[in-house]
């Protein structure tokens, strides 16, 4: 099976292929031959040079790497193209199994405009909302369905723009209904690019012009449309799963309120404001979009949920996730492996119906948090993974390594569970307390500040938290952070080309750092 994809994810999935029997093909690029994926992997296959677009989003390239090693499977991974539908059929037509959803249900729910109008004839209850074409033919896409005129009355709000084709001088009828603060949201959008929060009208017209340049230039695709912003809701996502024999389940659901600039950075499951009986209501709505489309494999229905206890569809994420080890340690599952199942034509087994345990996870990525979390990169001089009881680590690198400019600077997902919810909080505390990474700046001890932060220790969480919490400043490191640092130097001076050895950390420090809590 070739494993379209790098980093922790294609690390997660090749592990998955030896336990299934598999053999697993790893793509690399110029800038990965070295990379943890690649010697993990029982065969590898060059894809082109560092750039994205020339090799992990190169379809004709990974075509060719997977027929001429004889794959008769493909996974995507998450990101690059695992919700490209041109890419899905590329495969099935090469005559391969391709390891997601079908094209067509990729295509539903890839533009968030389709989608909200699929789950709003289903039954799901979505965002009221107006839609705004690059024609700047504006019609209402409100709960209810009802279309109105494009300038009915509509309010002047400022002068043509220059830099785009299309202007807003005027607000449509159809979001001055909302009512302000509303949201902007590219169609073809996620990650946070090409989203823009309007908290009045003399906003707009500028927010309307910066998210559709941001989304032609991250999607190719300038359609945009306007939601009701909901102040502080709550980020729920649930898990869903179907097969080739018509069954569609729900795995529970996953908190991801702890976001910034509208990413997640710290999610969990089970979501501590979720009862059994909202969970079942939850689950239903997302079992519900799913047969909307067709629905097959894993796939993730996002919701917004408000303090009185109603949610809003949000988007459906036609993949694997980030943040899917957070359900697989609640819930005892190995979803991978359940990819590889319904791929294969299997049904689905009988599935837990709640959590056995609560599980937490953290994104460590190598950036500087007091820059504004620029991203940053170099090589990871050392890297030294907790381990413990509950503790879980989903990383893509090894010390000697690089990380490299050209692609998203994730290093690793920590996860920690245990009986409940504190357990888990405190064992990922700790686990993130004993991670290493010296050679590149990191968000480790943000993250841990961030656990420990009262409302979070509380669960009283909101996507809007994150932007309003004042951590505390660190503390100076120990002075065996300082040994060790030289440690590491001196022994990267020491070898060839001024660089540790692949996976050379091994010192009578790795014990005294983790004493140290670096």
């Amino acid at each position: 099976m070739l494993v379209a994809n790098r980093g922790e994810i294609a690390v997660r999935v090749i592990r998955a292929c030896r336990t299934a029997g598999l053999q697993a093909v790893a793509v690399y690029s110029d800038a990965d031959r070295e990379a943890r994926h690649v010697a993990l992997a029982d065969a590898t296959a060059h894809i082109g040079p560092a750039p994205a677009r020339e090799s992990y989003l190169s379809i004709p390239r990974l075509l060719a790497a997977a027929r001429e090693t004889g794959c008769g499977a493909v996974h995507p991974g998450y990101g690059f193209l695992s919700e490209n539908a041109d890419f899905a059929r590329a495969v099935e037509k090469a005559g391969m199994i391709w390891i997601g959803p079908p094209p067509e249900a990729m295509e539903a729910m890839g533009s968030k405009i389709s989608a909200r109008e699929k789950m709003r004839a289903a039954g799901v209850p979505v965002v009221p909302g107006a839609l705004i074409e690059p024609s700047e033919e504006h019609r209402e896409i409100t709960s209810s369905g009802e279309e109105v005129g494009a300038r009915g009355a509509a309010r002047r709000v400022g002068s043509p723009h220059p830099a785009t084709s299309g202007t807003f001088e005027e607000i449509p009828s159809s979001v001055l209904s909302l009512g302000f603060p509303v949201v902007v949201k590219a169609s073809a959008g996620g990650g946070g690019k090409g989203m823009r929060i309007v908290r009045d009208a003399a906003s707009f017209s500028e927010a309307m012009i910066s998210c559709r340049r941001e989304a032609v230039a991250a999607f190719g695709d300038g359609t945009v449309y306007v939601e009701k912003y909901l102040s502080s809701p709550r980020h729920i996502e649930v898990q869903v799963f179907g097969d080739t024999h018509g069954n569609v389940v729900a795995l529970g659901e996953r908190e991801c309120s702890l976001q910034r600039r509208h990413q997640k950075v710290i999610e969990e499951c089970p979501s501590s404001a979720v009862t059994p009986e909202l969970r079942a209501r939850l689950q239903s709505a997302a079992c519900d979009a799913a047969r909307a489309v067709g629905y097959v494999n894993a796939g993730t229905v996002e919701f917004l949920l408000e303090p009185s206890g109603r949610f809003y569809f949000l988007e459906m994420n036609t993949r694997l996730q980030v943040e899917h080890p957070v359900t697989e340690e609640a819930f005892g599952v190995d979803l991978v492996a359940l990819q590889l199942r319904v791929a294969a034509g299997e049904p689905l087994p009988e599935l837990p119906s709640a959590p056995s345990a609560h599980a937490i996870e953290a994104r460590v990525y190598a950036e500087d948090p007091d820059a504004g979390f620029l991203p940053q990169a170099g090589r990871l001089l050392a890297w030294v993974e907790p381990s413990g009881p509950g503790v879980r680590v989903d990383s893509g690198v090894t010390a000697g390594g690089e990380v490299d400019v050209h692609y998203d600077p994730l290093l690793a997902k920590i996860v920690a569970k245990g009986r409940d919810r504190e357990e888990a909080r405190k064992r990922l505390a700790g686990a993130l307390g004993e991670t290493i990474a010296l050679g590149v700046t990191t968000n480790l001890s943000w993250l841990k500040r961030l656990l420990e932060a009262a409302p979070v220790v509380r669960g009283e969480l909101h996507t809007g938290l994150v932007e309003t919490l004042s951590l505390p400043a660190l503390p100076p490191p120990p002075d065996e952070v300082f040994e060790a640092a030289a440690w590491v130097l001196s022994r990267a001076a020491s070898e060839p080309g001024g660089r540790p050895a692949r996976g050379a950390l091994s010192s009578p420090f790795e014990g005294r750092f983790r004493m140290g809590g670096a």
